[in-house]
């Protein structure tokens, strides 16, 4: 196996562990393992057969294997590139972020916010579960992307482009923080029908998880609409830049995503709802973040001018 193939298939096994993670939430088996870590209820292999200690049991399992997947990428990426090579420092920020999701996952556990814990400290420990979550997508994305492209980067202070990238992905980080905060919300607090969740979330006297859902959909349309455009935004400011590949597949996850949040919305979340949303705005981040890198690809004509900064 390659290099790049390795490291393409790190990331989607990674999906594979958040999406897992997400159906633990959903499912409120977060404590199936009890406030023990890293063991499960005290035991590295959990005695008891109920059906929240195995699906938080397999999480854990899940969640070690992609830790030493990301240790075999970083190990690798040393013996593949020279010193500064792109694709050896993204992997290395892997390997800090998949340590810090393991231990604000060991976090969860150890400080009780699972299972029916509605706190505010449980909403913003997940708030920086998600960020560090995307982060993570993200570099791993860019590993699998620039060791397959020797291309250099652009100087991201040059010109508007960067700054209109940087927007974009600040609005996607932003649309999955309140995404998971309304997501735990819908857990925590399912209505009986959408006129009811609706009045909920106008509700002054409403627990404040119900009423930061409104946050979700408002972000999530603005932010649509900004990466709808993004392309003709970077064709306006860098006219000589190259076809962006991935133009047509961050168009597509917009829609797809816009579409299944609206049905999200109406059925009123159910799980398996939850998680193909998920994915989807998993595989728009990752997108996104490999859209910006190849956006600030130098174009022929920049690099014959002159040397720029890798």
């Amino acid at each position: 196996m390659s290099f790049p193939a390795y490291a393409r298939s790190v990331l989607g096994f990674n999906l594979l562990v958040i999406l897992w993670g997400a159906f633990v939430r959903a499912s409120g088996s977060g404590a199936g393992c009890g406030q023990h870590w890293p063991l499960c209820n005290g035991t590295a292999i959990p005695q008891s057969r109920a059906t929240a200690t195995l699906i938080e049991y397999a999480h854990r399992t899940s969640s070690g294997l992609a830790l030493i997947l990301v240790v075999g990428l970083w190990w690798w990426s040393r013996k593949a590139f020279a010193p500064g090579h792109r694709a050896r420092r993204a992997a290395a920020v892997s390997l800090v972020f998949i340590v810090t999701e393991a231990l604000i996952g060991a976090g969860l556990v150890l400080l009780g916010l699972v299972g029916k814990d509605d706190s505010l400290a449980r909403t913003l420990y997940l708030a920086v579960h998600l960020l560090n979550t995307f982060l993570l997508l993200g570099a791993l994305a860019l590993t699998a992307a620039w060791s397959r492209s020797p291309t250099p980067l652009q100087n991201p202070g040059r010109g508007a482009a960067p700054w209109l990238l940087l927007i974009g992905l600040l609005a996607v980080l932003a649309v999955g923080i309140t995404g998971a905060i309304a997501a735990l919300g819908d857990t925590l607090f399912p209505s009986a029908s959408f006129a009811e969740g609706f009045r909920a979330d106008t509700t002054p006297t409403s627990h404040l998880l119900i009423r930061l859902r409104v946050l979700h959909p408002v972000l999530a349309l603005l932010t649509g609409v900004y990466l709808s455009s993004i392309g003709w935004l970077l064709a306006r400011v860098r006219p000589g830049s190259i076809q962006n590949p991935w133009s047509r597949p961050l168009a597509g996850l917009v829609l797809i995503q816009l579409g299944l949040g609206l049905t999200n919305l109406l059925l009123l979340a159910p799980t398996f709802l939850q998680i193909a949303h998920l994915l989807v705005a998993d595989l728009l981040w990752v997108t996104l973040v490999v859209f910006s890198a190849t956006a600030l690809t130098a174009p022929p004509a920049a690099r014959a001018a002159g040397p720029v900064i890798a």
